[in-house]
């Protein structure tokens, strides 16, 4: 299967492995990378690279929050200052995410819900109230519905999408500028030998 947008449904496979809901995936990006300009060989690798890194193979599309207390202390420090407020949040990804979450990104206090309501969700989280109502601003929806539509293959793909145009991520991706494109995505380098790895086998199956 080809496409005028330079990607086969046989290369994602080698690109993300053991996926099992492959071909999905295949009509989201098919159908969506087009409208956002990730439409040449160094875009797309370092769009799938990125993107496998940050959801697991395209596996894991809602930010996973179910912590033990000794992680809640050594990822979440300044929101778990003792081990005894961690333990009270340990397992409880709802209310560690009201926790850490508010107060910012546009998001209310801790009671209002908003931590978790705008949790991680897409290939590339989208995280915190402001990004997802800049989001449903661009596909006009509202709130809710872009929400929604993150639970879907496309949603899970535009969002990645938007971000990536958002921040003008084509012109890291241009350059091979693995680091720079890490950092705008991360806020730091995290995983970057894992998105490098991504990267680099992507250029190779796109014959690069």
């Amino acid at each position: 299967m080809s496409n005028n947008f330079g990607l086969t449904l046989a290369q994602l496979e080698e690109m993300v492995p053991g996926n099992p809901h492959i071909d999905s995936w295949y009509e989201a990006l098919e159908q969506i990378l087009p409208d956002y300009d990730i439409n040449t060989p160094q875009r797309i690798a370092a769009f799938v690279a990125q993107c496998a890194h940050e959801s697991g193979g395209f596996k894991f599309i809602k930010e996973n929050l179910n912590y033990r207390a000794a992680s809640l202390r050594k990822t979440f420090a300044k929101y778990f200052p003792t081990d005894e407020l961690a333990q009270q949040y340990a397992g409880k990804g709802e209310m560690i995410a009201n926790r850490v979450y508010a107060n910012r990104m546009g998001n209310g206090n801790e009671a209002s819900g908003d931590g978790y309501r705008y949790c991680g969700r897409g290939l590339i989280q989208l995280t915190g109230k402001d990004n997802y109502t800049r989001f449903a601003e661009s596909t006009e929806q509202s709130v809710e519905e872009a929400s929604e539509h993150l639970t879907t293959f496309e949603g899970c793909v535009q969002s990645a999408a938007w971000f990536w145009e958002a921040n003008n991520l084509n012109q890291w991706a241009d350059k091979g500028d693995i680091v720079t494109l890490t950092k705008r995505i991360n806020g730091g380098t995290i995983g970057l030998e894992d998105r490098i790895k991504h990267y680099n086998h992507a250029l190779h199956v796109l014959g690069l």
